[in-house]
């Protein structure tokens, strides 16, 4: 008889999860399958039930309905074991400013069962990793605020949990420690870690999630890899730019009946003559080359050619009829 071994369990495997508030529905039924080894997304405004969909699967809420497991771990009949598999990192540092940041991974790490000795090794690799050596001594009073998000950060992987919840971790940063973040996180995943990331910058997710959940009004609206999403909501678009701008109409008639023939239907190119561009929605990028062999043989030169997918923004917008970054009620006050 041929043995039979179950494949490993999901990292996060929810269904249906329920949080009210009152006669708010702050989570409305979301259901999420996040795969292992991967940055699995979570995106939508405040408001959406992004951190309370969080706070129930990280033990800290308990839900109303619906279940989830973390490795094959109940959150509800099994908290204790699924606390031992994560780490949280909230929007706001959950550190103490009066003390040293040394002293606040000291205090982590003995909660966690280190010894003295261990502690203090711990927390000096991690201010290490982190670019936090120097600051080591000093209060958290004078971190600044990429300062202390990192130091968050390092305080949610002293025990290297093989999930981590990342609730915005980047809100409020500047360009370049935000930069460092992601590069923290991308080392993270390849290190073996699942990340669960929140946030509002629809780049964020753009530039480093696997997978995508959309979530709206507590609703999870739509699922899939940023690709996906965006070829959900239209086509590409083909913009070229002209050395002869007294020949953007003739340009633009080339292009349009050459998409209509290759599309079967009428197939408008628009024009911004003071760019010098033409604007075509692109059924498939592959037909680039033709578009530009047939300009060629009509010689017409392109200085610039650019192939554009929709954008997460675009996607968010066609998806909830509202931009990623428009403000409802939020979960915190509602919790």
């Amino acid at each position: 008889m041929t043995s039979y071994t179950p494949a490993e369990p999901l990292a996060i495997e929810a269904e249906g999860l329920v949080k009210v508030f009152g006669e708010q529905r702050a989570v409305d039924g979301v259901s999420l399958a996040v795969p292992r080894g991967a940055v699995y997304g979570v995106l939508g405004p405040n408001g959406a039930g992004k951190t309370t969909t969080i706070r129930m699967l990280a033990t800290l809420l308990r839900p109303d309905g619906g279940s989830a497991r973390i490795f094959g771990r109940d959150v509800l009949t099994e908290p204790t074991a699924v606390r031992s598999l994560i780490g949280v990192t909230g929007q706001y540092a959950s550190v103490d400013e009066k003390l040293t940041a040394t002293e606040n991974l000291v205090i982590f790490s003995r909660l966690l069962g280190l010894s003295k000795s261990d502690a203090r090794r711990k927390s000096a690799e991690l201010l290490e990793e982190f670019g936090l050596t120097e600051a080591a001594a000093k209060p958290l009073e004078n971190f600044s605020g990429g300062m202390r998000r990192r130091l968050d950060l390092a305080a949610s992987l002293i025990a290297r949990p093989p999930l981590l919840f990342l609730d915005e971790p980047t809100t409020g940063l500047d360009p370049r420690t935000r930069s460092q973040m992601w590069d923290t996180i991308r080392r993270l995943v390849r290190e073996g870690s699942t990340v669960m990331l929140t946030t509002q910058y629809l780049d964020e997710a753009d530039q480093l999630a696997d997978r995508i959940a959309v979530i709206d009004r507590g609703k999870v609206i739509a699922d899939g890899t940023s690709n996906e999403l965006k070829a959900s909501v239209g086509l590409s678009a083909l913009q070229l730019t002209l050395t002869d701008r007294d020949r953007i109409d003739e340009a633009r008639i080339l292009v349009s009946e050459f998409l209509s023939r290759a599309e079967g239907k009428i197939v408008d190119a628009t024009i911004s003559p003071e760019a010098g561009r033409i604007t075509a929605p692109l059924p498939d990028p592959s037909i680039t080359t033709d578009i530009l062999i047939r300009l060629r043989e009509n010689d017409i030169r392109v200085d610039e050619i650019n192939v554009a997918k929709p954008s997460l923004d675009e996607v968010f917008f066609a998806l909830t009829g509202h931009a990623a970054e428009d403000d409802t009620d939020t979960e915190e006050s509602a919790a």
